[in-house]
């Protein structure tokens, strides 16, 4: 968790605590005015109304703006919605505008307050976009694939317990076909490449999944098996190793184009602060990255001696940055994605870079995770994916949309549902609070599996964000591209 969430997670804690200490008093004196059953009665309601209604991990306010810096060369149009509904673009959309996004205000009634607002899209296909309670200000539609609709003035948008301004403004980018370049996919751990990718590189003619770490921690499912929480670990890092270089087959990705790295999980950071020292296991007891790497092609580096620190992984990233000559190479967002994890495996990327001999073109971006909630994106499964929330900081860079068909989704949710880290089903509680959610709300899970990321990642959408690795001097040299620096420039996301 980066210290963005980590202090949102604590002031949400110390809020909730606030005021269950002013609701305990009330509610000892309760007992001397009613009976304890009544009492019990009492507590189980109001139990059942904070899992329905505030135990969503939200660290902002829903009636703020997204915020948002697109860059200044990409088509625009002010567009006006009709009492119907109904969108059109009068003056047309430009050749090779693939990524759609509309800008629009979104205003929340009072029923908003008890379920979720969301727009229902009707066009080329129908969709629907979910957005948070008491949703208010600016929102970002994502409407890639919409596009021959939005040209024939047959898009309609209706809003389901929210209303919406009817001037917007229609933000339209290019999408470069990415997968008939060399692609290079950067996860952190196994899933993240699927997560974020699988429609992307299994539709590629030509890519490479490079795997950082083996994702051995937080293995207390494994420990079913009659292990210690050691013995428990080093199974979790050897069952996701094998999984970070199989499951790309069902994408289509042969083994010997896998690579796993064989470091720790959450030591990425320990290991950049000292890049000399070697960082094992904080939970497996392993110091030696060679055992994870036994099914990689070819040797790196790091198999000379099998220290897992920070100069050994910039050594093995630019060694497969030379060999495979990726030009473009997706890796987690370096502001958006919190995980510290993510974090690193991205600075590691540009540093690696920075040494080889072989600069990639372009980085797309993804974010697995966010630092201001867990629930982007809403709503169910299957649906399109907005725009995440931006808050404090206007987020700079250029969005590239996805579309996803009905066949690419479904082998999407199977390629994660052989995932042995998604395969932990979920706690009593989470049960009990989805059962809640779903009487109360209509909020609804996916069938491939009780994971909440089966909801988050199996959409029409996949999201990244381009940015250019580098921009061509008179003199030959190479440096770093003005909007690479505009997307970075954000408040502690130094790279």
């Amino acid at each position: 968790m980066s210290e963005c969430k980590r202090e949102l997670s604590r002031r949400y804690r110390r809020r909730k605590r606030a005021v269950l200490l002013a609701a305990f008093p009330a509610g000892l004196a309760a007992l001397y005015f009613v009976p304890w059953w009544l009492a019990l009665l009492l507590a189980l309601f109001a139990w059942v109304i904070h899992e329905a209604w505030f135990a969503d991990h939200q660290f902002y306010s829903p009636r703020r703006d997204y915020l948002y810096d697109f860059p200044d060369e990409h088509f625009q149009q002010r567009l006006s919605l009709e009492p119907d509904g109904c969108l059109a673009a009068p003056n047309g959309l430009p050749d090779g505008a693939g990524t759609l996004i509309l800008e629009i205000t979104v205003s929340s009634d009072w029923r908003a307050c008890f379920f979720d607002p969301r727009l229902l899209i009707e066009g080329d296909f129908s969709d629907r976009q979910d957005f948070e309670r008491c949703a208010k200000g600016k929102r970002y539609l994502n409407l890639t694939g919409q596009e021959k609709a939005l040209k024939n003035g047959h898009l309609r948008i209706c809003g389901l317990y929210c209303r919406l301004e009817n001037q917007a403004m229609l933000h339209a980018f290019d999408n470069p076909d990415y997968s008939k370049r060399r692609l290079m996919v950067i996860a952190p751990h196994a899933d993240d490449a699927e997560l974020a990718a699988f429609g992307l590189y299994s539709r590629a003619d030509e890519v490479f999944i490079v795997t950082l770490t083996q994702g051995e921690i937080e293995a207390d499912y494994f420990r079913r098996f009659g292990l210690n929480k050691t013995e428990a670990a080093r199974l979790k890092g050897r069952l996701r190793t094998w999984d970070s270089l199989a499951i790309p087959l069902w994408g289509g990705v042969r083994q010997d184009r896998c690579f796993q790295l064989g470091y720790y999980c959450l030591q990425l950071s320990a290991m950049r602060d000292e890049p000399d020292r070697a960082f094992g296991s904080r939970e497996s007891g392993e110091r030696d990255v060679r055992a994870a790497r036994c099914f990689n092609p070819f040797t790196l580096p790091a198999d000379d001696n099998g220290e897992p620190n920070w100069k050994n992984l910039l050594s093995d990233l630019a060694a497969l940055l030379e060999y495979f000559r990726p030009e473009t190479v997706v890796t987690p967002h370096p502001l958006l994605d919190p995980h510290p994890d993510h974090i690193h495996a991205t600075r590691a990327l540009r540093e690696a870079v920075a040494h080889s001999r072989w600069k990639p073109e372009t980085l797309l971006f993804y974010a697995n995770h966010l630092s201001c909630g867990d629930r982007w994106p809403m709503g169910p499964a299957e649906n399109g994916v907005p725009l995440p929330p931006c808050i404090e900081t206007p987020l700079a860079g250029r969005p590239l949309s996805l579309p996803l068909d009905v066949e690419t989704r479904l082998n999407k949710a199977l390629a994660l549902s052989m995932q042995h880290d998604l395969q932990t089903p979920p706690s009593v509680k989470s049960r009990l609070r989805r059962l809640i959610q779903r009487i109360l709300l209509g909020r609804v899970w996916p069938r491939p599996g009780g994971n909440e990321f089966f909801r988050k990642a199996v959409r029409r959408h996949e999201l990244f964000w381009l940015a250019p690795v580098a921009e061509k001097k008179q003199n030959g040299d190479s440096n770093e591209s003005d909007e690479t620096r505009r997307l970075l420039s954000h408040p502690g996301g130094k790279p």
